[in-house]
């Protein structure tokens, strides 16, 4: 096996043992769709995919049960090994990157196009019948901006044509000449719809966040691809819910609240739900948490944990339905969740560092099970 790179003149493209030549060869490059074989630990399965697509993605729209969390090339998890043919690495930078094994033709599936016909060993299980809807991709046009902080907005985005998605959700977006796709879970929840709401913090060097904090992007049109996601919630499971998010992590959190309430779920079920920010001011949403709970019965129950400032009231002064803690959020819930996680399903969403930190409070503290615990990790 040999590898060669190009250093900053595109993607780097990685040579392995070729494959017979296949009837597609004739086509024009543009037109391609390569065979591609997935060799996993639950046999092996083969899906074609586009010269301009990635491998993840090509998958996952037909069906295959590929692993992946991200889907934008920073966790890592949707990692592959190519046995033979040729490839190329969209974005050789991905923090997923890290830890593969490059030279043995380890790849991000999500970072990685086909360039013919290759066989990949994926370590994993991997099957042709997915429990979600099987993701596809969309066009649609940003009609909806609104700044709901200094560094967070919530903007709505128009399909061209519906969508199935499960609360918890999240699809992934490509603006015009910016590099790489980003990750958003969906805010709202329908069984079948055309609109969704997705919900953006800015953040230092982020791309998609600079780019629609700094100019008016309402009539923008964006690539969509989805839904993706398995930290779902689904009713039917008859599990109390624990949700624990930070920052923009929480859009998640208010899918499965809209769901909930549309099912009555909270009328024999109890909530609840940790939300963490820097400051009182970094909270949003709180009108939409207020409903909830009102219409709840008292089964639901929603803090928002301050970190970075100390707090002086038990309630949102705004909004009293809204509890107020001190401390980081994954803390806030443990001294509160003390002794009552029986029968409870735990979903958590935010930055890698506050996911793992509830990852840890959850199976040392609440001893709950990998089963019964749901996340996104979004870097």
């Amino acid at each position: 096996m040999t590898t060669t790179s190009s250093i900053n003149s595109g993607p780097v493209v990685s040579q392995f043992e070729p494959l017979p030549r296949s009837e597609t060869d004739a086509l024009d490059d543009e037109s391609r769709r390569w065979h591609v074989e997935v060799q996993s630990k639950s046999g092996t399965l083969a899906f074609t995919c586009e010269t301009n697509e990635n491998l993840l993605y090509a998958g996952l729209r037909q069906g295959l049960t590929l692993p992946y969390e991200c889907a934008t090339g920073t966790c890592g998890t949707c990692r592959a090994r190519v046995a033979s043919g040729s490839v190329a690495v969209g974005w050789e930078a991905a923090p997923g990157h890290k830890g593969l094994k490059r030279d043995k033709g380890d790849i991000l599936m999500c970072q990685t196009r086909p360039q013919s016909d290759c066989v990949l060993r994926v370590p994993a299980h991997v099957h042709t019948s997915p429990r979600h809807a099987v993701p596809r991709h969309h066009s649609a046009v940003i009609d909806s901006v609104r700044q709901l902080t200094r560094d967070v907005i919530h903007f709505e985005i128009a399909l061209n044509d519906s969508i199935s998605f499960d609360a918890g959700q999240f699809v992934v977006l490509r603006a015009p000449h910016l590099e790489g796709m980003r990750a958003y879970s969906m805010v709202n929840f329908a069984t079948e719809t055309c609109r969704l709401e997705l919900v953006i913090k800015r953040k230092p060097g982020g791309g998609f966040g600079n780019w629609i904090f700094d100019a008016a992007r309402e009539g923008q049109t964006v690539d969509v691809f989805g839904p993706l996601g398995r930290a779902t919630f689904h009713p039917e499971e008859n599990y109390d819910l624990l949700m624990i998010a930070g920052g923009s992590g929480i859009a998640g959190m208010m899918s499965i609240l809209s769901r909930a309430a549309q099912e009555g779920y909270f009328g024999s079920h109890k909530g609840y739900v940790f939300f963490g920010v820097r400051t009182l001011a970094d909270g949003f949403y709180l009108a939409d948490f207020s409903e909830h709970v009102a219409a709840a019965n008292g089964n639901l129950e929603i803090t928002l944990a301050i970190s970075d400032e100390a707090v002086t009231s038990p309630v949102h002064p705004d909004h009293p339905h809204v509890r107020l803690a001190e401390g980081f959020v994954h803390e806030v819930c443990a001294r509160a969740m003390k002794g009552r996680y029986d029968n409870v399903m735990s979903y958590i969403a935010g930055p890698p560092p506050m996911v793992d930190g509830a990852l840890r409070s959850l199976i040392v503290e609440g001893r709950m099970t990998p089963d019964r615990i749901r996340y996104d990790k979004f870097g």
